[in-house]
């Protein structure tokens, strides 16, 4: 089944925009207080693991990318769904990719892996936070790109883990 046309308009583009900034992130003089000066109007987190509308995504647990060693110290999610499609197709683990629609519970900040790093002036609406997220609902009827193409992408990633390209914490 494909997912509403909302979902997935494509890449580096805010999936439901504010509605009361139209989508700026700024209201008068200030950042707009309902997106926390984002533009996002909805935000999402890909993954794997099976989760409940009120759980919470919390720091703290082996991080999806990188040393699986180590905790993640931040949370994830985006503003695109596309981005948590990635998320959800890349996680670790064999069960399917799920996305859910989160709310933030604290301060959010750009996710430095993927905003001025990769792509300048965050055009996938990729955040990070060190408090949990709620998970509000879960996107159920979604496509997943291509699976050369996720193949392709898990390739990437291993060269740059080989290559000593870790997240940056």
């Amino acid at each position: 089944m494909a997912p509403p046309e909302f979902l997935n308009p494509g890449p580096f583009v805010v999936s439901d925009p504010c509605a009361a900034c139209a989508g700026v992130g700024r209201g008068v003089g200030a950042p707009c207080a309902d997106c926390l000066g984002t533009g996002v109007g909805r935000f999402f987190h890909g993954t794997k693991a099976a989760l409940a509308p009120g759980d919470l995504i919390s720091p703290g647990h082996a991080a999806n990318y990188g040393d699986r060693g180590r905790a993640a110290p931040f949370v994830y999610l985006t503003g695109t769904f596309d981005a948590a499609a990635w998320g959800a197709e890349l996680a670790v683990g064999d069960a399917g990719g799920r996305i859910y629609v989160v709310a933030p519970t604290g301060a959010i900040e750009d996710d430095p892996n993927l905003t001025d790093q990769r792509f300048p002036g965050n055009p996938t609406r990729s955040f990070r936070s060190r408090a949990p997220l709620r998970v509000v609902d879960e996107i159920v009827a979604w496509e997943g790109h291509p699976p050369e193409v996720v193949a392709a992408m898990r390739d990437g990633l291993r060269r740059l883990a080989e290559q000593g390209v870790v997240p940056i914490d």
